[in-house]
């Protein structure tokens, strides 16, 4: 009976640890390199249409990014609404794609990318 009662309760806290887990991370993010970008501009709005005729806005960016170090790449990304303009972004990227973003105050970015984005 003991035994049973562990087992349960290991089953449990699994359960609700993967739980926790999948609502708290983002898995897109997980081995990811962060550069850091400003929004510049409105971007490139494209339309669509699915085939039941529903439209589809996205807008895309095509920006340079630093890393913490200062050192720059170019990406494109896209966005299903306009960002902010003047915002900072932190860009998640993997295999040069940009895989997920979240805006940032310009105070959490290294001093390095800093210099750059001004």
């Amino acid at each position: 009976m003991k035994k049973l009662i562990i087992f349960v309760s290991v089953i449990v806290v699994m359960v609700v640890g993967a739980f926790f887990f999948l609502q708290n991370v983002n898995i897109n993010r997980l081995g990811t390199d962060n550069y850091y970008v400003q929004i510049i501009g409105k971007g490139e709005k494209f339309e669509s249409k699915a085939n039941n005729g529903e439209k589809f806005v996205h807008y895309e960016y095509t920006l340079p990014g630093f890393n913490e170090d200062g050192v720059e790449k170019e990406f494109t990304f896209t966005s299903s609404k306009q960002l902010r303009e003047e915002a900072y972004l932190n860009l998640f990227v993997k295999d040069e794609e940009v895989k997920s973003y979240k805006e940032v105050k310009l105070g959490d970015i290294s001093s390095a990318a800093q210099e750059k984005l001004k």
